[in-house]
Order: C-alpha cells, then sequence, then structure tokens
C-alpha cells in the first residue's frame, strides 16, 4: 500500500492497493510479471474480486484501529476483463457490503486504455458504480490513447498525474508545461487530481503552487504492507517528508 499524501500538511488520507505475488521459489514478483497471465487466463477476474474485497477490508481495519484519525481513502484498479464484466456492479457492491466500508471511501482506478474500450457499453457500467457511492479516477492520465472529450461523458472525480511527467517537472519545462496543463484541465472540469512518482520537496512544491491536492511516491513513502503502516497511521503527518 502505497499512501496517499496530502500536499499542503503531509497527512496521509488515503492508501491505494497493489497486488504482488510472493513465489515459492522466485520470491516477490511485480504485476508485469504476473498480470498479463492472469488477464489471458481470466485468472484476472479471481484476482481483482479478492484484491477489491481485501482493500476495503483493510481500510476498515485501519480505521477501527484509529478511530480518532480521518477515515482513509481506498483506491483499487480495475481490470479491462473487470470492466467489461456485468458482475463488476455486484462485485464492488459486495466487498462494500461485507467488508462495511463506506463506499464514499473507495476509489476504483482504470487506465484510459480500458476506458476508450467501447465506450458504449463501459459509460453505463461507470454510472451505476457511481450509484453506488464509490468514487471513479483515471490512472496514468496522459500516456494512454485518451481524446478529451470522454472527460465530459464519464462520470469520473479524479485525474491521476502519471509519474513519467512529474519526475522531470522541475527540470524539464515541457513536462512542467504538461503536468499543469493537466492540473488546470481538470480545476475546470472540477476533478481532483493526484500526482504519482512524487520523489522530492521541489516537485510537491510545485505541485502545491499549481493546485495539484495530493500525491504519492518515494518522498512521502515506499509501498508497504499493512503491518507496516500502523507506526506510520499514529503519526500526524509524515516526519520530514
Amino acid at each position: 500500500y502505497p499512501p496517499i499524501v496530502e500536499l499542503a500538511t503531509a497527512k496521509v488520507t488515503g492508501m491505494e492497493a497493489l497486488v504482488r505475488w510472493e513465489h515459492p521459489t522466485k520470491g516477490l514478483l511485480s504485476p508485469v510479471d504476473f498480470i498479463p497471465l492472469a488477464e489471458e487466463t481470466g485468472l484476472i477476474l479471481h484476482i481483482g474480486r479478492w484484491v477489491l474485497h481485501e482493500a476495503c477490508r483493510q481500510a476498515v481495519e485501519w480505521s477501527d484501529a484509529h478511530p480518532n484519525r480521518v477515515p482513509l481513502t481506498m483506491s483499487v484498479n480495475l481490470s479491462a476483463r473487470q470492466l467489461h464484466l456485468n458482475t463488476v456492479i455486484d462485485d464492488v457492491a459486495a466487498a462494500l457490503d461485507d467488508t462495511g466500508l463506506a463506499p464514499e471511501r473507495l476509489t476504483l482506478e482504470l487506465t484510459e486504455t480500458v476506458l476508450m474500450q467501447d465506450t458504449g457499453e463501459v459509460v453505463p457500467r461507470l454510472n451505476r458504480l457511481k450509484e453506488l457511492g464509490v468514487h471513479l479516477a483515471i490512472d496514468d492520465f496522459g500516456t494512454g490513447y485518451s481524446s478529451l472529450s470522454y472527460l465530459n461523458r464519464l462520470p469520473i472525480q479524479k485525474l491521476k498525474i502519471d509519474q513519467s511527467f512529474v519526475r522531470d517537472i522541475t527540470v524539464d519545462p515541457n513536462d512542467a508545461a504538461i503536468v499543469v496543463a493537466i492540473i488546470n484541465m481538470a480545476k475546470s472540469l472540477d476533478l481532483d487530481t493526484i500526482a504519482e512518482g512524487v520523489e522530492s520537496a521541489g516537485q510537491v512544491a510545485l505541485l502545491r503552487s499549481k493546485g495539484c491536492r495530493v500525491g504519492q511516491g518515494y518522498h512521502f513513502s515506499p509501498a508497504l504492507d499493512a503491518r507496516k503502516l500502523y507506526p506510520l497511521l499514529r503519526q500526524k503527518a509524515i516526519a520530514n517528508p
């Protein structure tokens, strides 16, 4: 779980759930090593349901352990296979019902490529997900085969600025211009922005000055397993970010 942090205060406001495979002989494998095969075989549906349920359960467990802090949001990625099944609505509803997580604390992240595949089928499904009360975000915004026209048609609330743009914003005027353009466009559409791959105080300062509210990255914390995050959640803010 990489923490999602408020840039102005360094307070942890949420988490993103990332899946890893603890292989018996090869050790810890990243998604690029097994998700493509899971997609091809259809196992991604089982993995996706489990990740969704576990992420919701963990968010509730953290809140129960820290009742005096503002409840954390939880972000979970939806795969193309999940989104293109009618059962995705029931799967999300079941995860919320089973764990007791408030819908507004769950953000479902989708890539631009997924969203551009058969929007006639995708949009009604996204509307039904929004009716559940969950939030919807476009992940890695600006890296896919995007058409800005779809932003008006999709019921999304958040844009995640890809780390490839954030990485050099303090040294590359072109990357800085792209990030500022995304933030300004999001503001005009009443969308929130989340910066990915934040690695320095300089990046935080620039992002804050341009109106980006939250971010995630190694400047704050690497992705940690749930147990290692308990000490971090006891803090009012991340020390010396």
